[in-house]
C-alpha cells in the first residue's frame, strides 16, 4: 500500500522514522512519501520536504512567514493528489497538518493522526475540526485517551510513547570512548545544555544557560546541537563561553550527563527517560508570550510535570528564567534530596507511559484501517 506521512519538526522526524520502519516490517509492499528529515529518509521514506524549511516558532514568526507556509500547503496538496496514498499519516505539527487533514477528508483520503495536537493545552475548540477531519487518532500520552473519549466523545487508540522505542533500541554507549571522540574532559561530570531545535529558541535560552559556566567550574558544560541547525549558527555562543559543542548526538550526551538544562518541549521527556535530573527553561518574545499565556490553560508546560500531574522538574518560564534562579535550581539537582526525589519520580513516570512498542502498535492499526477503508 501507499502511505503519505507529514512531520514538521525534529521530534516528528524521529517518531516518523520508527513508524516507517514498523510499517515496512509489516507491509512488504509499502511505498512511503514523507515530509520530515534525514531519519525518515534513511528509514526508507521518499523525502518530499525537509522540516528545516518548515520550522517557524511563535505567533509573530508565523505571521512573518505566511507566504512560505501557504506555498507549502498548496504544494503538499498537489503532491498528495499526484501520489494517491491509501493512508495519510499526520505527526503532530498541528497548524499545518490540520489544514491538510481538512482538504484530505474532502477528497476522500483516509486520515490518520499519530501523536495528537496538544489541544488539551490550548485552543481546545480544535476538537471539532479533528472530529470532522481525522478518521483515526493514535495518542501517546496516557491522559490523552481520557481527554478525548470522556470529555469529547471521540474514540482514540493509546499506543504507548514512541520515545521508549527509540531509547530501548539504542546500542550500549562506551562513555570513555564517547568523551575521547568528542574532546570532553575524561573526569569532569557533564551538564548538558539542550536549548531547543529552532533558532528563536536557542537565541532566547542559550545565553542564560551559558551564564552559569564560570559558577560551576568543576563541571563540563556541553551544548547539544540540534540536527535542524548548522554548526555555524552556534559559533557566536562558543566564542567566550567555557563550553563544548556536540551536534546530533543528544541521546549519547544524555547517557553520560549528570544534569541538564532543557528548553521546554519533547526534550524534557527525553531527558527524564534517560534519568537525568533537569531544570526546564522557556522564554519567548514578549508578544508571543503574552498571547500564549492567555490561551494556554495548563498548570505546567513540561511533559514530565503534565504526565505526572505534579511538579517533578522545576520550570523557569519567561521572567523567571534568570541567571540567579537557574543557578539555584541547578545546584539543587546536582546533589542531595532534590536530585534523589526527581530521579525517583522518573521511575513512576516510566511506569505511566507503559512499555515499548508504540511504533509497531500504531503501524498495525494504520495498516488494518487502510485495508478495511
Amino acid at each position: 500500500m501507499k502511505y503519505y506521512i507529514i512531520a514538521g519538526e525534529a521530534s516528528g522526524d524521529l517518531h516518523g522514522s520508527n513508524l516507517i520502519k514498523a510499517i515496512m516490517a509489516q507491509d512488504g509492499d509499502a511505498q512511503i512519501r514523507c515530509w520530515g528529515g534525514d531519519l525518515m529518509q534513511n528509514a526508507g521514506g521518499t523525502l518530499v520536504k525537509h522540516y528545516k524549511e518548515l520550522a517557524f516558532m511563535g505567533f509573530l514568526e508565523v505571521l512573518m512567514n505566511l507566504n512560505a507556509i501557504f506555498k507549502n500547503i498548496k504544494f503538499c496538496k498537489q503532491d498528495i493528489a499526484a501520489f494517491q496514498p491509501d493512508a495519510i499519516i499526520f505527526i503532530d505539527y498541528s497548524g499545518f497538518n490540520l489544514r491538510i487533514a481538512k482538504w484530505a477528508k474532502e477528497h476522500n483520503f483516509l486520515t490518520n493522526y499519530y501523536i495528537s495536537p496538544q489541544i488539551w493545552a490550548s485552543r481546545e475548540g480544535r476538537i471539532e475540526k479533528i472530529k470532522a477531519t481525522v478518521d483515526h487518532m493514535y495518542v501517546i500520552l496516557p491522559f490523552e485517551k481520557e481527554f478525548y473519549e470522556k470529555k469529547h466523545n471521540f474514540p482514540v487508540n493509546f499506543v504507548g510513547h514512541p520515545l521508549l522505542d527509540a531509547i530501548a533500541n539504542r546500542p550500549i554507549l562506551n562513555e570513555s570512548e564517547f568523551r575521547a571522540q568528542n574532546n570532553l574532559d575524561l573526569e569532569k561530570p557533564i551538564i548538558a545544555l539542550l536549548p531547543g531545535s529552532r533558532k528563536q529558541e536557542v537565541q532566547k535560552m542559550l545565553s542564560v544557560m551559558l551564564s552559569l559556566t564560570s559558577d560551576f567550574s568543576d563541571y563540563e558544560f556541553v551544548i547539544a546541537g540540534a540536527p535542524s541547525l548548522d554548526k555555524d549558527f552556534y559559533a557566536s555562543f562558543l566564542k567566550d563561553a567555557n563550553v563544548k559543542f556536540i551536534q546530533n548526538k543528544t541521546y549519547d550526551l544524555l547517557t553520560v550527563s549528570k544534569a541538564a538544562l532543557v528548553t521546554s518541549g519533547t526534550a524534557t521527556l527525553e531527558t527524564a527517560l534517560f534519568k537525568v535530573p533537569q531544570v526546564v527553561c522557556y522564554k519567548a518574545n514578549w508578544i508571543s508570550y503574552q498571547i500564549a499565556k492567555r490561551i494556554i490553560t495548563l498548570e505546567y508546560i513540561s511533559l514530565v510535570n503534565l504526565i505526572m500531574q505534579k511538579e517533578v522538574v522545576k520550570e523557569l518560564i519567561q521572567d523567571d528564567l534568570t541567571k540567579q534562579n537557574l543557578k539555584k535550581e541547578l545546584s539543587l539537582i546536582l546533589n542531595g534530596e532534590a536530585r534523589a526525589k526527581q530521579l525517583s519520580s522518573y521511575n513512576e513516570l516510566i511506569k505511566k507511559l507503559g512499555g515499548a512498542g508504540a511504533s509497531s502498535n500504531a503501524a498495525s492499526l494504520i495498516i488494518e484501517n487502510a485495508k478495511t477503508a
